[in-house]
Protein backbone atom coordinates (compact mmCIF):
# COMPACT_ATOMS: atom_id res chain seq x y z
CA UNK A 1 0.00 0.00 0.00
CA UNK A 2 2.18 2.72 1.09
CA UNK A 3 5.74 1.53 -0.33
CA UNK A 4 4.78 4.11 -3.68
CA UNK A 5 5.74 6.73 -1.70
CA UNK A 6 8.70 7.96 0.09
CA UNK A 7 7.80 10.23 2.47
CA UNK A 8 10.67 12.37 4.94
CA UNK A 9 9.42 15.38 7.84
CA UNK A 10 11.19 18.58 8.67
CA UNK A 11 11.57 19.05 12.29
CA UNK A 12 12.28 22.56 13.74
CA UNK A 13 13.86 22.69 16.82
CA UNK A 14 15.20 25.36 19.89
CA UNK A 15 16.40 24.13 23.01
CA UNK A 16 13.66 21.01 23.51
CA UNK A 17 16.02 18.14 23.85
CA UNK A 18 13.54 15.94 26.00
CA UNK A 19 10.56 16.62 23.80
CA UNK A 20 12.92 15.72 20.31
CA UNK A 21 13.89 12.86 21.81
CA UNK A 22 9.93 11.64 22.68
CA UNK A 23 9.44 13.10 18.92
CA UNK A 24 11.82 10.91 17.61
CA UNK A 25 11.07 7.56 19.83
CA UNK A 26 7.19 7.91 18.38
CA UNK A 27 8.60 8.39 14.59
CA UNK A 28 10.43 4.95 14.97
CA UNK A 29 7.63 3.00 16.49
CA UNK A 30 5.31 3.27 13.43
CA UNK A 31 3.96 0.84 11.90
CA UNK A 32 4.88 2.40 8.47
CA UNK A 33 8.49 4.15 9.63
CA UNK A 34 9.12 7.72 7.06
CA UNK A 35 12.05 6.96 5.29
CA UNK A 36 13.88 10.10 6.14
CA UNK A 37 14.23 12.74 8.95
CA UNK A 38 15.44 16.04 8.52
CA UNK A 39 16.24 18.13 11.83
CA UNK A 40 16.89 21.68 11.93
CA UNK A 41 18.56 22.78 15.13
CA UNK A 42 19.18 26.35 16.56
CA UNK A 43 19.13 25.37 20.27
CA UNK A 44 22.50 26.59 22.01
CA UNK A 45 23.31 22.88 22.25
CA UNK A 46 23.77 20.21 19.63
CA UNK A 47 21.05 17.43 20.44
CA UNK A 48 21.93 14.10 21.48
CA UNK A 49 20.34 12.36 18.71
CA UNK A 50 23.41 13.37 16.40
CA UNK A 51 25.03 10.71 14.82
CA UNK A 52 24.17 8.14 13.03
CA UNK A 53 20.92 5.98 13.49
CA UNK A 54 20.34 1.88 13.02
CA UNK A 55 17.63 1.61 10.67
CA UNK A 56 15.28 3.67 9.29
CA UNK A 57 14.34 6.82 9.24
CA UNK A 58 17.62 8.24 7.96
CA UNK A 59 18.30 11.20 10.19
CA UNK A 60 20.05 14.19 8.62
CA UNK A 61 20.54 16.82 11.22
CA UNK A 62 21.61 20.82 10.53
CA UNK A 63 22.77 23.48 13.17
CA UNK A 64 21.71 26.59 12.60
CA UNK A 65 22.18 30.19 14.36
CA UNK A 66 18.59 31.42 12.91
CA UNK A 67 16.04 30.59 15.42
CA UNK A 68 12.87 30.89 13.25
CA UNK A 69 10.54 28.68 12.41
CA UNK A 70 9.97 29.48 8.80
CA UNK A 71 13.78 29.50 8.39
CA UNK A 72 14.23 26.32 9.63
CA UNK A 73 11.63 24.88 7.78
CA UNK A 74 13.03 26.26 4.43
CA UNK A 75 16.12 25.08 5.46
CA UNK A 76 14.98 21.91 6.26
CA UNK A 77 13.34 21.35 2.40
CA UNK A 78 16.45 22.16 0.93
CA UNK A 79 18.19 18.85 2.72
CA UNK A 80 15.54 16.96 1.64
CA UNK A 81 16.44 13.71 -0.34
CA UNK A 82 15.14 14.15 -3.69
CA UNK A 83 13.61 10.34 -3.86
CA UNK A 84 10.96 12.22 -1.31
CA UNK A 85 7.30 12.23 -3.15
CA UNK A 86 5.77 13.33 0.34
CA UNK A 87 7.29 16.36 2.77
CA UNK A 88 6.21 16.38 6.38
CA UNK A 89 6.56 19.30 8.73
CA UNK A 90 6.56 17.93 12.65
CA UNK A 91 6.59 20.65 15.63
CA UNK A 92 8.77 18.98 18.10
CA UNK A 93 6.41 18.51 20.76
CA UNK A 94 4.29 16.39 18.75
CA UNK A 95 3.66 12.51 19.45
CA UNK A 96 2.00 10.46 16.43
CA UNK A 97 -0.32 7.67 17.70
CA UNK A 98 1.48 4.48 16.00
CA UNK A 99 -0.33 4.26 12.76
CA UNK A 100 -0.51 7.71 11.80
CA UNK A 101 1.77 7.60 9.13
CA UNK A 102 0.81 4.65 7.15
CA UNK A 103 -2.73 6.19 7.68
CA UNK A 104 -1.69 9.38 6.32
CA UNK A 105 0.25 7.47 3.18
CA UNK A 106 -2.99 5.36 2.74
CA UNK A 107 -4.79 8.57 2.48
CA UNK A 108 -2.30 9.77 -0.43
CA UNK A 109 -2.50 6.72 -2.23
CA UNK A 110 -6.20 7.15 -3.53
CA UNK A 111 -5.88 11.44 -3.07
CA UNK A 112 -5.98 12.87 -6.97
CA UNK A 113 -3.30 15.32 -7.80
CA UNK A 114 -5.35 17.73 -7.02
CA UNK A 115 -4.77 17.15 -3.54
CA UNK A 116 -1.85 19.34 -2.72
CA UNK A 117 -1.54 18.62 1.81
CA UNK A 118 -2.49 16.98 4.58
CA UNK A 119 -2.31 17.45 8.30
CA UNK A 120 -2.83 14.99 10.73
CA UNK A 121 -5.66 14.75 13.46
CA UNK A 122 -4.82 16.61 16.53
CA UNK A 123 -6.24 14.13 19.49
CA UNK A 124 -6.16 16.46 22.27
CA UNK A 125 -7.19 19.50 20.45
CA UNK A 126 -8.18 22.37 23.13
CA UNK A 127 -11.40 24.08 23.37
CA UNK A 128 -12.38 26.59 21.38
CA UNK A 129 -12.48 29.80 23.61
CA UNK A 130 -15.72 31.63 23.34
CA UNK A 131 -18.24 29.44 20.99
CA UNK A 132 -21.06 30.41 21.43
CA UNK A 133 -20.17 34.05 20.43
CA UNK A 134 -17.55 32.65 17.50
CA UNK A 135 -20.62 30.40 16.04
CA UNK A 136 -23.47 33.11 16.11
CA UNK A 137 -24.77 33.84 12.47
CA UNK A 138 -23.60 37.31 13.46
CA UNK A 139 -20.07 36.59 13.74
CA UNK A 140 -20.41 34.62 10.42
CA UNK A 141 -21.96 37.69 8.73
CA UNK A 142 -19.60 40.19 9.66
CA UNK A 143 -16.38 37.70 8.70
CA UNK A 144 -15.20 37.39 12.38
CA UNK A 145 -15.42 33.14 12.24
CA UNK A 146 -17.22 30.96 11.10
CA UNK A 147 -19.02 27.75 12.00
CA UNK A 148 -17.21 25.50 9.63
CA UNK A 149 -13.90 23.48 10.73
CA UNK A 150 -10.77 24.82 9.06
CA UNK A 151 -12.22 27.90 7.52
CA UNK A 152 -10.94 31.52 6.69
CA UNK A 153 -13.05 34.13 6.80
CA UNK A 154 -12.98 37.87 4.96
CA UNK A 155 -11.27 38.86 8.06
CA UNK A 156 -7.97 36.52 7.52
CA UNK A 157 -9.13 34.80 10.83
CA UNK A 158 -8.80 30.80 10.67
CA UNK A 159 -11.49 28.65 12.16
CA UNK A 160 -9.91 25.68 14.43
CA UNK A 161 -10.08 22.15 13.15
CA UNK A 162 -10.10 20.52 16.76
CA UNK A 163 -10.71 16.56 16.38
CA UNK A 164 -12.33 14.84 13.94
CA UNK A 165 -14.46 11.85 13.67
CA UNK A 166 -14.02 11.73 9.73
CA UNK A 167 -11.64 12.92 6.89
CA UNK A 168 -12.74 16.84 5.95
CA UNK A 169 -11.74 19.55 3.59
CA UNK A 170 -10.50 22.93 4.96
CA UNK A 171 -8.90 25.96 3.87
CA UNK A 172 -6.13 25.84 5.37
CA UNK A 173 -3.85 23.42 7.82
CA UNK A 174 -1.80 23.79 10.82
CA UNK A 175 2.04 23.26 9.62
CA UNK A 176 2.94 21.34 13.11
CA UNK A 177 1.72 18.00 12.05
CA UNK A 178 1.05 18.14 8.02
CA UNK A 179 2.17 16.52 4.67
CA UNK A 180 2.49 18.34 1.42
CA UNK A 181 3.54 16.77 -2.11
CA UNK A 182 6.70 17.32 -3.42
CA UNK A 183 5.72 19.67 -6.07
CA UNK A 184 4.01 22.15 -3.23
CA UNK A 185 6.88 22.46 -1.48
CA UNK A 186 9.11 22.58 -4.81
CA UNK A 187 6.96 25.86 -6.14
CA UNK A 188 5.74 27.23 -2.20
CA UNK A 189 8.10 28.26 0.22
CA UNK A 190 7.33 29.52 4.21
CA UNK A 191 7.44 33.97 4.45
CA UNK A 192 10.29 34.16 6.46
CA UNK A 193 8.99 37.68 7.29
CA UNK A 194 7.20 35.98 10.06
CA UNK A 195 10.38 35.40 12.52
CA UNK A 196 11.06 33.72 15.68
CA UNK A 197 7.97 31.96 17.07
CA UNK A 198 6.56 32.54 13.49
CA UNK A 199 2.96 32.89 14.53
CA UNK A 200 0.81 32.12 11.64
CA UNK A 201 3.38 31.36 9.28
CA UNK A 202 1.64 27.94 8.84
CA UNK A 203 -1.93 30.16 8.09
CA UNK A 204 -0.16 31.45 5.26
CA UNK A 205 1.66 29.15 3.73
CA UNK A 206 -1.23 26.66 3.86
CA UNK A 207 -3.54 28.97 2.12
CA UNK A 208 -1.51 29.75 0.13
CA UNK A 209 -1.41 26.63 -1.66
CA UNK A 210 -5.09 26.42 -1.12
CA UNK A 211 -5.77 28.84 -3.97
CA UNK A 212 -4.29 25.72 -6.40
CA UNK A 213 -4.75 22.30 -4.31
CA UNK A 214 -7.21 21.26 -1.98
CA UNK A 215 -6.21 19.96 1.40
CA UNK A 216 -7.47 17.92 3.76
CA UNK A 217 -7.33 16.89 7.68
CA UNK A 218 -7.06 12.91 7.88
CA UNK A 219 -9.13 11.76 10.94
CA UNK A 220 -7.45 8.31 10.88
CA UNK A 221 -3.88 10.19 10.99
CA UNK A 222 -3.74 11.02 14.82
CA UNK A 223 -1.31 12.94 16.77
CA UNK A 224 -1.23 14.52 20.02
CA UNK A 225 0.03 18.24 20.59
CA UNK A 226 1.67 17.96 23.92
CA UNK A 227 2.58 22.03 23.82
CA UNK A 228 6.10 22.81 25.93
CA UNK A 229 6.19 25.62 27.94
CA UNK A 230 7.38 29.60 26.47
CA UNK A 231 6.71 28.76 22.62
CA UNK A 232 5.16 32.09 22.06
CA UNK A 233 7.54 34.49 24.46
CA UNK A 234 5.73 36.86 26.96
CA UNK A 235 2.22 37.92 26.77
CA UNK A 236 3.25 41.43 25.26
CA UNK A 237 5.45 39.56 22.57
CA UNK A 238 2.61 37.37 21.79
CA UNK A 239 -0.05 40.30 21.79
CA UNK A 240 1.59 42.19 19.48
CA UNK A 241 2.13 39.27 16.63
CA UNK A 242 -1.70 38.65 17.51
CA UNK A 243 -2.00 41.67 15.38
CA UNK A 244 1.37 42.49 13.20
CA UNK A 245 1.31 39.23 12.07
CA UNK A 246 -2.46 39.11 11.27
CA UNK A 247 -2.56 42.27 9.19
CA UNK A 248 0.68 41.12 7.21
CA UNK A 249 -1.28 38.17 6.30
CA UNK A 250 -4.13 40.21 5.35
CA UNK A 251 -2.75 42.40 3.24
CA UNK A 252 -1.36 39.71 1.34
CA UNK A 253 -4.31 38.70 -0.19
CA UNK A 254 -6.81 41.13 -2.22
CA UNK A 255 -9.99 38.93 -1.30
CA UNK A 256 -9.39 39.79 2.16
CA UNK A 257 -11.07 43.37 4.19
CA UNK A 258 -8.90 44.96 5.80
CA UNK A 259 -11.29 47.09 7.74
CA UNK A 260 -12.92 43.06 9.12
CA UNK A 261 -9.47 42.27 10.30
CA UNK A 262 -9.24 45.49 12.31
CA UNK A 263 -12.60 44.98 13.50
CA UNK A 264 -11.90 41.43 14.67
CA UNK A 265 -8.25 42.03 15.83
CA UNK A 266 -10.52 45.09 18.25
CA UNK A 267 -12.57 42.00 19.57
CA UNK A 268 -9.55 39.83 20.07
CA UNK A 269 -8.15 42.38 22.73
CA UNK A 270 -11.66 43.09 24.02
CA UNK A 271 -11.38 39.13 25.24
CA UNK A 272 -8.12 39.40 26.31
CA UNK A 273 -9.31 42.50 28.80
CA UNK A 274 -12.10 39.69 29.84
CA UNK A 275 -9.86 37.39 30.14
CA UNK A 276 -7.63 39.20 32.28
CA UNK A 277 -10.37 40.15 34.89
CA UNK A 278 -11.48 36.53 34.82
CA UNK A 279 -8.32 34.62 35.46
CA UNK A 280 -6.48 37.12 37.32
CA UNK A 281 -3.10 36.82 35.16
CA UNK A 282 -1.05 39.29 34.24
CA UNK A 283 -0.26 37.57 30.76
CA UNK A 284 -3.45 38.81 29.78
CA UNK A 285 -3.19 41.92 30.91
CA UNK A 286 0.28 41.94 28.87
CA UNK A 287 -1.41 40.79 25.92
CA UNK A 288 -3.87 42.99 25.64
CA UNK A 289 -1.53 45.53 25.97
CA UNK A 290 0.83 44.38 23.10
CA UNK A 291 -2.77 44.03 21.01
CA UNK A 292 -3.00 47.82 22.05
CA UNK A 293 0.26 48.41 20.64
CA UNK A 294 0.20 46.19 17.92
CA UNK A 295 -3.29 47.96 16.53
CA UNK A 296 -1.23 51.58 16.42
CA UNK A 297 1.65 50.67 15.14
CA UNK A 298 0.30 48.85 12.31
CA UNK A 299 -2.52 51.87 11.75
CA UNK A 300 0.16 54.29 11.23
CA UNK A 301 2.09 51.63 9.35
CA UNK A 302 -0.99 51.55 6.36
CA UNK A 303 -1.67 55.03 6.35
Amino acid sequence: MSASHDIAFVVATKDRPDELRRLWRSLRSQSRVPDEVVIVDASARPSTLVGPQAGPPVLRYIRTAVASATRQRNLGLDAVRPEADLVGFLDDDAVLEEGAVEEMLRFFETADAGVGGAAFNMANHPPLDWPVLKRTRLAESLGFYARRRGAVTASGFQTMIGPLARTEWTDWLPSGASVWRREVVRDHRFDEWYDGYSYLEDLDFSYRVGRSFRLAVVAGARYHHLQAPGGRGGGYTFGLREVLNRVHFVEKYPEFSLRKCYAALAMRLLMNIVFAARERKASFIARAFGNTVGLVRSALETR
